[in-house]
Parts: structure tokens; C-alpha cells; sequence
């Protein structure tokens, strides 16, 4: 209904974006299964079923029944309620970590990319290159070794794999742009390449920074889970699902449901996530939708 002092209509909600969003299959079944882990992962800060510091040894390794869903481990603790904080540990560890890489990493490339043949550029490139001659759990178990085993170190070693990742993706994507007319015209304008580096490639790329992100989450998922299945990543009594691998290692021909239903977590989440990444790319660029279609 129109304002009748300004004679302006409410800008009607653009539905469009939502269409695209639920008709990609990818991208619906990815956000819905990150929904479904988040929103646990959320509920678990105020209410879980049990409580996980309590044990009881009389109801130790218990099937899934009504009264504990996911069955009990061999301290006789909820499984379904360690899954749910386990999920709080994994999702922090990787949020944190991607946005090291995110906060080093970007800066650095849109750097590198400014200075394109320059010795900076040179030297940020094969920096990376040196990251990267690396495997990531390795480097993350050589750092957690080194400096003791929690999840504070472990989000560092993750994080650190992280920004050459990011780097790259920013310096590839902010090189083709440089080349476009609007950046020479903002040159002209007497815009220098910091300014132009915020104002105009910054906002360009956020969208291939927006899918690279929900990848390396993914990973960071993985790489929480490695650190603490070997025990170098969140310490007892905080829940991880990696430890929680480990621990039920050893009773799996008896118990299958301690390792079935936290491995089940991991790969949901994380087919989730590289869904919801997959998703978004076709969404953001429309030609891979149609070369798929």
C-alpha cells in the first residue's frame, strides 16, 4: 500500500533469489543438512538431553532405545548429547580458522595482485607454494605436537593452511579484474591501488570468497576431527566427534553405533557443506548452471 504523504509504494520482497536458491538441488539439501547441525549445535548452548560431564557406568553401552536415541558410550553418557556439543567444538574450531585464512590471506593476495610482478608478489606467491609442499594435517599435528594438543592450537595450525588458500583464490580472481575498464577508469579518477583494492576488487571477488569459504569449512570440519581422533585437538571433558571415533575404535564389533552415528555426523556435515559450496558457485555463476544443464 502506496504512503499517501510520499506517494511511494513498499518495495515489494524479490522472491527471485529464494527460487534459484530452492531450485538448485545442491544447494537446498546442502543448507538444509548445515542448518540441521548449526541449529543442534546451537540448542546444545542452552539444553541438551543429558548432561555429558555426568557418567554412569551401570548404563554403559546401551543401544538406541526411547530413552537415549543414539544409544550410550562406555562411560554411559548420551550419545545424541555429546554428538550436539561435539557439533558446537567442530563448528567453532572451523569458523575460526577460516577466518584466519580469510583475514591474513585476503589482504595478502589482493597485495600480491596490485603488485603484480614485483618482487612482494614474488615472494607472497612462493610462500604459499612453501604452505602448500605441505600436506595440512601435517603441518596441523607437527603445530599441536610442538605446542601441546587443544583446540586453540588446533585452530591455529587449521588456520595457518588456511590463508595461502585464500590468497590465491584472491590474487587469481583480482588479476582479472584489474584488466577491466572500471579499474582504469578509477585509476584515472586518481584512486590509488589500496583504495582500489577495497572499493572495487574487494567487493568483485566476495563471491568466490563466499564458495572457497564453505569448501575450506568443510575441510576445517575434517581437520578438527584428525587432530582429535589422534588426540591432539580439543581435550577431555570438551566433546569432539574425532575423539569420540577413537574412543569407540576398540568396541566396534559390539557397539557399532558409538563410531557409526559420530562418523555419520562428520560426513553429513561435510557432504552438507561441499553441497551448499557447489551450490553456491552455480548460483553465483550462471554459465556452470547451464554447461550442467
Amino acid at each position: 500500500m502506496a504512503d499517501p504523504r510520499t506517494n511511494i509504494r513498499p518495495k515489494a520482497v524479490d522472491w527471485r533469489l529464494w527460487r534459484q536458491v530452492f531450485a538448485s538441488r545442491s544447494l537446498a539439501i546442502g543448507l538444509v543438512l548445515t542448518l540441521i547441525f548449526a541449529g543442534a549445535a546451537l540448542i546444545s548452548l542452552v539444553w541438551a538431553p543429558y548432561d555429558i560431564t555426568q557418567m554412569n557406568i551401570a548404563n554403559k553401552i546401551k543401544p538406541p532405545s526411547g530413552a537415549h536415541w543414539l544409544g550410550t558410550d562406555h562411560f554411559g553418557r548420551d550419545i545424541l548429547s555429546m554428538i550436539m556439543v561435539g557439533a558446537r567444538t567442530s563448528i567453532a574450531v572451523a569458523i575460526v580458522a577460516v577466518g584466519i585464512g580469510m583475514a591474513a590471506g585476503v589482504p595478502l593476495g589482493l597485495w600480491a595482485a596490485a603488485r603484480k610482478g614485483s618482487l612482494l608478489d614474488e615472494v607472497i606467491m612462493r610462500a604459499n607454494d612453501l604452505v602448500f609442499a605441505f600436506p595440512s594435517l601435517l603441518i596441523a599435528i607437527m603445530i599441536t605436537a610442538t605446542f601441546g594438543p587443544s583446540a586453540i592450537n588446533a585452530i591455529i595450525a587449521i588456520g595457518i593452511f588456511n590463508i595461502p588458500v585464500f590468497a590465491r583464490i584472491t590474487r587469481s580472481g583480482a588479476l582479472t579484474l584489474w584488466q577491466r575498464d572500471f579499474i582504469l577508469a578509477a585509476r584515472v579518477a586518481g584512486k590509488g591501488s589500496a583504495r582500489i583494492s577495497v572499493e572495487h576488487i574487494l567487493p568483485n571477488v566476495t563471491n568466490l570468497l563466499i564458495v572457497q569459504g564453505t569448501i575450506q569449512f568443510s575441510l576445517g570440519i575434517l581437520a578438527e576431527a584428525g587432530l582429535s581422533y589422534v588426540g591432539l585437538g580439543a581435550q577431555p571433558p570438551t566433546p569432539s566427534w574425532g575423539r569420540m571415533l577413537a574412543d569407540s575404535q576398540t568396541m566396534i564389533s559390539f557397539a557399532p553405533h558409538m563410531a557409526l552415528f559420530p562418523g555419520m555426523a562428520i560426513l553429513l556435515t561435510v557432504l552438507g557443506l561441499n553441497l551448499m559450496g557447489d551450490g553456491l558457485r552455480d548460483l553465483f555463476d550462471p554459465k556452470l548452471r547451464r554447461g550442467r544443464t
